[in-house]
C-alpha cells in the first residue's frame, strides 16, 4: 500500500464487543472510530459523534429530546487522543457531572508471535502484551502503514486489525476503512479538569462505590466541569439517580482492571 495513505486522514471503523457487566453473559456491541493522519489520532464511539450532532441540532432548534439522547448511550464513554510521534495520549471522560482528562504514556511491551492469519482483506500477524491487568492478543497488518490501533493500543509495525483480551471480555475488530476530510473533534461540554491517571482512577472507584454521595459532593461544589444547572423536579431527580446507580453498578468489569 503506498506511503501516501499515511499522509491522508483515514477513519478505521471497529466493532467493539464488550462485557462491562460481569453478572450479565450478554455481550454489548457497538461501532467505534479511529480517525488518524498517521501522526495523531482520536478514538471514540460512533454514538458519541451521533450524540454531538444531535446536541448541536437540539441547541439550534431549542427542542431537547431526552429519549433520543438516551437511545445513543455508549458503553465506550471516553475519547482517546494520541500523539503517535511522542507515543503519548490524553484520555477524556466524564465522572458524574464533570469532565476529566489525564495524560498517559503507556508502555506496551509487545511480543510478536510467528502466527499469521488473513483477516478480511489483510494478512496479519499475532502479537501479545499485558496492559491494565489483562493479557491482550493483537493481530496487525503491515499493509496499512499506521502504527496505531483501537483504544490505547499502538506501537506495532502496522495497523492493529483486531485486538482482544485473553478472557474474551473485550475485543475490537476492524470492519471498514474510509477516507475523511478532517479528523473528528468531539464536543467538549463545559470545562475539562485535568488529573493524574491515579487520581482519576480513585475518583472512578469512589463513584462506583457510592454514586449518590459522589454526585451530591460534586453538586455542592458547583459541578466544576459541567457548570451550574437549574433545579430539577425532586421526583425526576430521584428517578435519574436510580438510573445512574443501576448503570454504574452494571459497569463492574472495566477494560482496565488495574
Amino acid at each position: 500500500m503506498p506511503l501516501l495513505m499515511a499522509q491522508q486522514n483515514t477513519r478505521f471503523v471497529y466493532q467493539a464487543t464488550l462485557s462491562p457487566d460481569s453478572t450479565n453473559v450478554e455481550k454489548k456491541t457497538e461501532l467505534a472510530y479511529l480517525d488518524t493522519d498517521g501522526k495523531k489520532s482520536v478514538f471514540y464511539a460512533e454514538n458519541s459523534m451521533k450524540r454531538d450532532s444531535l446536541m448541536e441540532r437540539m441547541r439550534a432548534t431549542k427542542n431537547f429530546d431526552r429519549e433520543q439522547m438516551q437511545n445513543l448511550r455508549s458503553n465506550l464513554q471516553f475519547t482517546i487522543e494520541k500523539d503517535l510521534t511522542n507515543q503519548s495520549l490524553v484520555y477524556k471522560s466524564r465522572i458524574g457531572r464533570d469532565n476529566y482528562s489525564y495524560p498517559e504514556t503507556p508502555v506496551f511491551e509487545w511480543k510478536i508471535l510467528p502466527e499469521t492469519v488473513k483477516i478480511g482483506d489483510y494478512q496479519t500477524q499475532k502479537a501479545e502484551t499485558k496492559f491494565g491487568g489483562r493479557t491482550w492478543y493483537a493481530w496487525f497488518t503491515q499493509e496499512i502503514p499506521f502504527q496505531d490501533g483501537p483504544y490505547k493500543f499502538y506501537g506495532l509495525p502496522g495497523l492493529i486489525v483486531k485486538v482482544q483480551d485473553a478472557k474474551g471480555d473485550y475485543s475490537f475488530d476492524l470492519m471498514q476503512t474510509k477516507k475523511i476530510a478532517d479528523i473528528y473533534q468531539p464536543l467538549n461540554r463545559g470545562q475539562i479538569i485535568t488529573l493524574s491517571k491515579s487520581k482519576y482512577t480513585d475518583m472512578e472507584k469512589k463513584m462506583q462505590k457510592d454514586p449518590a454521595s459522589f454526585v451530591n459532593a460534586q453538586r455542592n461544589t458547583g459541578g466544576r466541569g459541567g457548570g451550574n444547572r437549574p433545579g430539577m423536579d425532586p421526583k425526576e431527580m430521584q428517578e435519574r439517580q436510580k438510573r445512574m446507580e443501576a448503570e454504574i453498578k452494571s459497569r463492574n468489569n472495566p477494560i482496565e482492571l488495574k
